[in-house]
């Protein structure tokens, strides 16, 4: 059983993501925005905020409006095009955001990532730390594709995997792919009557990986295998998968309804995903010895802070990953830093409000946050 309970409960999730596709939002013969279909999403939106859940948004859709305001053609686009779209429909999709969630009083704030910012060690904190912040405000962040500065060419489907990147980011323990299917078939529903719809994965195996078929099967953004793609990453970090088909008004509220759908479930929590990824997938690029207060404090749930280091070993980067280790030099856990090694070795042994006087800059209070952090 999922650690949220029931696999068709969404009413469950503490933060979630919602991602939407393209030809759900975006009439792809006009480029113009589905409103009715916006305004019932975010009446669903609204009905999760009001009941205390976290929201992150990832849409698509920016080249397919951007493109009529520029009076592209029909047909592919060269990659500069596309660029040139994005960069024009981020703006219009962004607004119409704010228009239909301000009716509900939420904050809409748009961030723009590619999954090189999920996957460089500072760009990732830095991102992660934006998302928070901006979550602990309240504000409903709206993540988009990065696609005007992107070096590769632009892929359908590439907003699933950023979506899943996105969760594991943050740790959210829910992930939405809403697109124009209903899941995952045993097969192409399309030229296989006796295809079924799985309701439950709890596991990719190959099986499962050979119903996916290519790229472009049964699913018009790229395939089902840029799904399964999304799955692997979002259950590795303890996070659960729905893909639903959220082409009707209330697509959220039909899930919550049990509409057809497919749960890809874990057993895992985010916050364990997590601390088992910061303990034994990243490898140490230095160490911080601790005094015997700051390990009581360590042990007792709290972060690290500089006034409870003693030495600082290594040349490390904000973000790396480091050994924490006793005042006996025994390994006591392994963390995330959020101060360089030069840094770290000019605020350790002093208290936090000290720390923008020694540095020129106000940085995070503690060297190491107990979300960042696995003890030994």
């Amino acid at each position: 059983m999922s650690p949220l309970g029931s696999s068709t409960d969404l009413t469950g999730a503490k933060r979630m993501v919602v991602k939407i596709g393209s030809q759900l939002l975006v009439d792809q013969a006009s480029g113009t925005l589905h409103r009715k279909w916006l305004d019932s999403l975010a009446e669903d939106l609204a009905r999760c905020r009001d009941r205390g859940q976290e929201l992150i948004i990832v849409s698509s859709g920016a080249i397919a409006v951007g493109r009529r305001y520029l009076g592209l053609a029909e047909g592919a686009l060269r990659l500069e095009e596309k660029q040139a779209a994005a960069a024009t429909g981020m703006i219009r999709l962004a607004h119409a955001y704010q228009e239909v969630l301000g009716r509900h009083d939420m904050t809409v704030a748009q961030v723009l990532l590619t999954l090189d910012d999920s996957e460089d060690r500072r760009r990732y904190l830095n991102a992660r730390n934006t998302l928070s912040a901006l979550l602990r405000m309240g504000a409903v962040p709206l993540i988009n594709e990065n696609d005007t500065v992107a070096t590769d060419e632009i892929r359908f489907g590439d907003n699933d995997r950023l979506a899943a990147r996105v969760a594991a980011m943050i740790s959210a323990d829910t992930l939405v792919l809403l697109s124009d299917i209903d899941g995952l078939y045993s097969a192409d529903p399309r030229t296989d009557a006796s295809a079924t719809l799985l309701h439950e994965v709890r596991e990719i195996t190959p099986e499962i990986e050979a119903m996916a078929g290519g790229t472009g099967t049964y699913e018009g953004s790229g395939g089902m295998v840029t799904k399964l793609s999304a799955a692997r990453v979002a259950l590795a970090a303890g996070c659960r998968m729905a893909i639903a088909n959220g082409r009707d008004d209330h697509p959220l509220q039909r899930i919550e309804g049990g509409a057809k759908c497919t749960w890809f479930m874990t057993a895992a929590t985010p916050r364990a995903a997590r601390k088992q990824w910061i303990a034994g997938s990243l490898k140490p690029s230095g160490s911080l010895t601790l005094d015997d207060g700051a390990l009581k404090a360590l042990k007792g749930g709290k972060s690290l802070l500089p006034a409870g280091v003693t030495a600082v070993e290594g040349n490390f980067s904000r973000g790396d990953a480091v050994i924490i280790k006793s005042s006996a030099g025994v390994e006591v856990a392994r963390g995330l830093t959020a101060y360089s090694a030069a840094d770290a070795r000019r605020i350790i042994g002093h208290k936090t409000g000290e720390i923008e006087a020694l540095l020129g800059y106000r940085g995070r209070d503690e060297i190491i946050h107990r979300d960042d952090l696995a003890l030994g």
